[in-house]
Formats: structure tokens, sequence, C-alpha cells
């Protein structure tokens, strides 16, 4: 065992990493939107439904993949692909073939160097403190995210977006010598243990399940459904805030420009706040009923944004702040619940299904909340269908099966039919 435990180390270059591969890129891809439009003449169902319908394609992608290659070797390739991606797009020609090929290539690269072989290596080196590490990596997505949309508009007016994007991708390659010199896949690859403890956790002689195994286990349908649930639903309120906010009386140009910025630096910094303090609190309390809190969470913020009008901020703020802190303790606790429930061995397997279908649901959903919403002529059947899907998914994580302790490893207390047995070694 070393002196001084390295873990820490790890945390701080994976929000880095988590940072450059998925913040820079995700966070303000965004922005180009309207320069391919006046370049190549396409509408906007054109150029959004790029994102969907690579996600739709590559679903098959990680079960296949994830499990078979160590984080780091994934986050080198991932943000390869990505950096390939963001300068396709900045010298593709106007052909929408090669630009749905462009955002295969950049849903790949987001498999690989995104959520989950962050998840992994931080599951890996912590335990104790599990909570706290995901939650400090997750705010790097969110402030590198940040660090993004403060460059691309200057470099794009003085260089032009083509060049922009570029550097975008370049940057995203800084990645590469803190993957190589400083990040480690696990704890035993430089003798140490989770926490810095003398001895491993019980939970590493836990059995990795397969594919099947998962499959046939009614405790990870219950999680599919819900992270799905939830991750659609956060996915369709970002996606439609400003057209809500245009439908409830704000004017187009700096009114609704403005309340859309507030509630989007409210929603950043209060997803940090979210990130933090929950995952402080999964490590002292029940993963179940802390995530089971923050969906219901996002559930609420719902009716308050469609009472958010002109002559009322107040509304504005709450709703912006209790939304942002729910979004961003929602994607952390994801990958906490699948160690809690199927140890951390199984991880790489059950993320590598869970992160594609809520991708899938986070892409796709706010499109048919489009038609609803243009179908009914306003936002009310269409923000009642995501209030219905956010409860859903709420509920189907308050179902899970609870956990005990039992000589030191985390054992299903089942209420139900019981799925494939958690066997330890």
């Amino acid at each position: 065992m070393q002196r001084k435990f390295f873990g820490w180390w790890v945390a701080i270059s994976a929000f880095f990493t988590f940072g450059l591969s998925v913040g820079i890129p995700y966070y303000n891809i965004g922005f180009f939107y309207d320069y391919f439009q006046r370049e190549f003449g396409w509408s906007r169902a054109d150029i959004t439904l790029g994102f969907p319908l690579a996600a739709a394609l590559t679903i098959w992608f990680g079960p296949i993949v994830i499990h078979r290659f160590s984080p780091r070797k994934l986050i080198l390739v991932g943000t390869v692909l990505t950096m390939i991606a963001l300068m396709g797009f900045a010298k593709m020609p106007g052909v929408l073939a090669i630009y749905y090929g462009f955002w295969v290539i950049y849903t790949i690269g987001y498999i690989l160097s995104g959520p989950i072989p962050h998840q992994l290596i931080v599951s890996h080196w912590f335990r104790l403190s599990r909570g706290k590490a995901m939650g400090f990596v997750y705010v790097g997505v969110g402030l590198m995210g940040s660090v993004g949309s403060f460059l691309v508009k200057p470099l794009t007016e003085n260089l032009g977006y083509h060049t922009a994007l570029m550097i975008l991708g370049g940057i995203v390659l800084l990645a590469w010598p803190v993957v190589l010199f400083v990040m480690k896949d696990k704890p035993s690859d430089i003798g140490q243990n989770p926490d810095g403890a003398a001895t491993p956790p019980a939970e590493n002689k836990i059995q990795s399940q397969s594919f099947g195994q998962l499959l046939a286990s009614w405790p990870f349908w219950l999680l599919l459904i819900g992270s799905f649930c939830s991750i659609g639903s956060i996915g369709a309120i970002n996606f439609h805030m400003k057209f809500v906010f245009l439908d409830q009386g704000f004017e187009k140009g700096p009114i609704v420009d403005g309340a859309w910025r507030t509630a989007s630096v409210l929603i950043l910094w209060s997803s940090i706040g979210g990130r933090l303090l929950i995952g402080g609190m999964a490590d002292k309390f029940s993963k179940k009923w802390v995530m089971t809190a923050t969906y219901f969470l996002v559930a609420a913020t719902i009716p308050i944004l469609l009472i958010v009008r002109p002559t009322s901020e107040i509304y504005l703020y709450t709703f912006a702040i209790l939304f942002g802190f729910g979004m961003g303790a929602d994607y952390m606790l994801i990958p906490l619940m699948a160690a809690d429930q199927f140890g951390v061995n199984s991880l790489a397997r059950a993320m590598a299904i869970i992160l594609p279908v809520n991708t899938i649901g986070q892409t796709w959903f706010p499109y048919f909340v489009s038609i609803l919403r243009d179908r009914g002529g306003n936002y009310g059947i269409a923000m009642g269908s995501v209030l219905a899907v956010a409860l859903i998914g709420a509920l189907s994580i308050a179902i899970l099966p609870r956990h005990t302790e039992l000589g030191g490893a985390d054992v299903h207390v089942r209420a139900g039919p019981p799925g494939p047995a958690i066997r330890t070694a």
C-alpha cells in the first residue's frame, strides 16, 4: 500500500477529462446550429435531428464494446472520435447524410469517453465516499462546458465558425496527457484499495453479472425505466424552456433571451450545488430514497415552469434553481444506484445498456413533446405528458428493492419475484 491515497488525484483528473470530453462539445455544439442553417439552407428540424438519429443508430454499440476495454482506453479513443466529429462539422459540405454521419461519430465518441468510463473509474476508486467523488467529477462537466461557452463567441467572431469548431476539437484532445500520465483505472493498478482502505471491500468479491442476468432482473428494468423517464423529462424541459417562455407572454428578442439566459445560468450553478450536496447525501443515506426524492423534485418543477410569466420573476428563479438542483443530481445518481444494486463489477455492463437507452429518451422525447405542442396549440397537454413521465420515473425508483449489509456486501432484500442472485466469492 502506498502511504497516500491516490484516489482524489484520479478524481481531479476525471474532473478535467470528463469536462473536456463531454462539457466542451455537448454544451456548445448548439451554438453553431444557426451557422449551419445560414450556410447550407437546412431547416431547424434537419439540423436538430442529427443527435437523436445518431443515438438511435448507435444504441447497440455500448453493450458490445464498453465492458471489453479499460476505461482509460475508452476515453483515449472516444476523445479522438469527438475531435474528428467536431472537425468534420467544420469542414463538411452541405450534404445532410454527411452531417448525420459525423453525428454518429460524435455519439460513439460520447459513449466511449463520456459518462460511462468516468463513472467506472470513480466507482472503482471509491466506495464510502463514492457519492462525493461522483458529484465532484460531474461538476467538471458544467464548469468546462461554461468555459467553452465563453470561448465560442469570440472565436467565431474573430476567426469564423469553421476555425472555432476545429479549435474546440483540439481542446478535447487536452484530455490525453491527463489520461496517460495521471489517471488510473483501478486502485489495484498501484497496489491500493478503494478509499485508501487497508483491505479490499467485500463488494469487490461480488461476481459480475452477464447481460442476460441483468436483463432478467426486475430491479434492472425498474432502474432502466426510471432513469429513462427522468432523463427524457429533463431533456424535454431543457429543449422547450425558451419556447414555453414565448408561449407565456415573453416578447421575442432581448426579453425572452434575457429570461432564458437568467434561467440557464441559475440552472447551471444550481446543478453544481445539487451534484455536490446530493453526492454527499448518497454516502450517508439510502441511495434509493435520495434518488427518489430528486426525481420527484424534477417532476415538481414542471408546474412551476408553466406559471412563469414576465411579471413574476420569483417563479422563474424558483423553477431554475429547483430544476437545476434536481437535474444535476439525477445524472450522477444513476451509476451510484447501479453499483449499489448490482455491484461495482457489473457496472460496466449495466451502464452500457442504461446510457444509450437514456440518450434515446433525452434526444427523442423532446421531439414528441414538440408534436404534442403543435397539435394542442399550447404547452398544457405537452408539459402534462412530461410531468406524467417524470412521475413514472420517480415511482420506478421508489419501488426498487431495499438493501442491507450482510458480511460487508450489498445484498438485495427483495419484495417480489427474485431476479438472478448476486453471488459472493
